[in-house]
């Protein structure tokens, strides 16, 4: 999960404050009426994290240094002065945080390697980490003997630094894929047996635009004041969207053909995008720039990876030659490299408008030619305000969010993340009594279950994050936990949030026990 994926939001002129935020209550959760459609007695559901923000150990048993680590010990900080080099200790209290899960009831953990700790330097001929092949042995040993299905992701933002080095990392498409396919190969040798549920990459839109225009991830290249490296913020973020598509495509492909028939798993890729309303219903511009601005993010990656087809037609209109085309080859590795579900990583809505005017569209944008806003045209918000900026509580653009991609992509839905920080937080009372987050989960569980009504299929859930950890660039500032982490100790607190998803999860369910 990243804070801030979105760029900075604007205020509509005008803007009022809203029935919809001031009605939303962040004094006592809520009990909704039980819906008509009831979640499958098989339906996945748990908790997720990334191992660079909770893993630490940054330089222990042999692990290599990744961009993350790089990124967040520059100076002038761009992570809040906070790294990653302790985060929550994961790496040495596993045990206590798989204990966590099966308090919380948990059926499914996601979680990612870290690919700098079983080959420190990356590359395809590179020596193997076994002190990092053994970690995640332990951890999913661990997952097993408690009856939690492990699900495995192999890319969460942390390239191995050697990589960057050797050869600019994601910029070149022949090396990265080839690297990634070997990762890829050995995770299935070495986990495959047990591991049945695999992620190839986790939101390759931040990787292509956070890294590479906006700069608030690493390796932090463009053209402008917060670059931390000269780059080309017209070209790059469009190749290396290529880069990750085809690193996907490989291990996807390697899976299908190598791995799936023996080990009898699947696999798929968790992709980003907010749900966009327009900021004018009225306005058939605003519509177009809606359904336009949800191309540019959702459809630059799920095209290809799930339909295994072109870019959607908006991004060749508007980027020309800019945006890399694939070839016959590519394309017949695409569709060789079928996914099996498809990873929804979702958090809040906003509004598009189009630009009005005449004037060129930057060569630097990458929103396809829209303004986003928080507040529609009257000044009604999305949702009710969260304890960060660019989060908004919007549950109905949930539900149409589900329907629209079920329709157009046709393969089953597993929300690989779903969370937000509460507001107000000053005490570790306020963050453990966290009816915010108590609310949205309630009612994101109720949009899921109306959008199978509508049509969808829903297979699973995932709650982010399992703890409080290093949220990117927003460093320790930030909580999206469902458990309390106190930075100075590193002790678990649980919120109630933790405790009550179960029985959120049952009451779904008809009351079915998860037992």
């Amino acid at each position: 999960m990243s804070v801030g994926i979105s760029p900075p939001l604007q205020l509509a002129a005008g803007v009022r404050n809203s029935p919809l935020t001031t009605a939303y209550d962040t004094t006592s959760a809520r009990a909704p009426a039980p819906p008509t459609r009831m979640l499958p007695s098989d339906f996945e559901w748990g908790f997720a994290t990334a191992a660079y923000q909770i893993e630490g150990a940054a330089l222990e048993d042999g692990r290599g240094p990744s961009i993350w680590d790089t990124f967040s010990h520059l100076e002038p900080s761009r992570t809040n002065g906070d790294n990653g080099d302790i985060a929550c200790d994961h790496y040495h209290r596993f045990e206590e945080d798989l204990d966590l899960l099966v308090k919380y009831g948990a059926r499914a953990y996601r979680f990612s390697l870290s690919w700098s700790r079983i080959i420190p330097l990356g590359g395809r001929d590179d020596p193997v980490n076994e002190a990092g092949i053994a970690f995640y042995n332990r951890l999913i040993d661990g997952l097993l003997a408690r009856k939690i299905t492990p699900w495995v992701t192999l890319y969460h933002w942390d390239l191995p630094q050697a990589l960057q080095d050797r050869y600019g990392g994601w910029l070149d498409a022949a090396e990265s894929q080839r690297d990634f396919e070997r990762y890829a190969r050995l995770c299935y040798e070495r986990f495959g047996d047990r591991v049945k549920r695999w992620i190839t990459l986790n939101e390759p839109w931040n990787t292509s635009v956070n890294g590479y225009i906006r700069c608030t991830e690493p390796p932090g290249r463009g053209s402008g004041p917060n670059a931390c490296t000269p780059g080309d913020p017209t070209t790059e973020p469009w190749i290396v969207g290529k880069s990750l598509i085809l690193a996907h495509a490989r291990a996807a492909r390697l899976y299908n053909v190598e791995f799936k028939p023996t080990q009898g798993g699947i696999i798929g890729a968790s992709l980003n995008g907010d749900y966009f309303e327009p900021w004018d219903p009225t306005d058939p511009k605003d519509h177009e720039a809606a359904e336009r601005r949800m191309e540019f993010c959702l459809g630059w990656f799920a095209n290809p990876i799930l339909l295994a087809q072109d870019y959607p037609a908006a991004m060749r209109a508007q980027l020309g030659h800019r945006l890399p085309t694939f070839t016959e080859a590519e394309f017949g590795l695409l569709r060789e490299a079928q996914v099996d579900f498809y990873g929804m990583n979702y958090y809040t809505a906003q509004f598009a408008r189009h630009r009005v005017g005449d004037s060129p569209v930057p060569d630097t944008d990458y929103l396809g030619n829209v303004d986003e806003y928080q507040e529609d045209r009257e000044g009604v918000s999305i949702g009710g305000p969260s304890g960060i900026d660019w989060l908004r509580a919007a549950p109905g653009c949930f539900r149409k969010h589900l329907v629209r991609i079920y329709n157009r992509y046709k393969k089953p839905i597993y929300i690989t993340e779903n969370g937000c920080p509460c507001p107000g937080e000053m005490t570790k009372e306020d963050c453990v009594r966290d009816t915010y987050r108590q609310r949205y989960l309630a009612e994101h569980l109720d949009a899921l279950v109306e959008a199978m009504e509508d049509g969808a299929e829903v297979a699973g859930y995932f709650a982010w994050s399992l703890m409080d950890n290093f949220e990117w660039s927003s460093g320790y500032s930030v909580r999206f936990g469902l458990t309390f982490i106190d930075y100075a100790t590193l002790e678990r607190t649980p919120k109630e949030s933790a405790l009550l998803i179960r029985g959120m999860i049952e009451q779904r369910m008809d009351g079915k026990s998860l037992q």
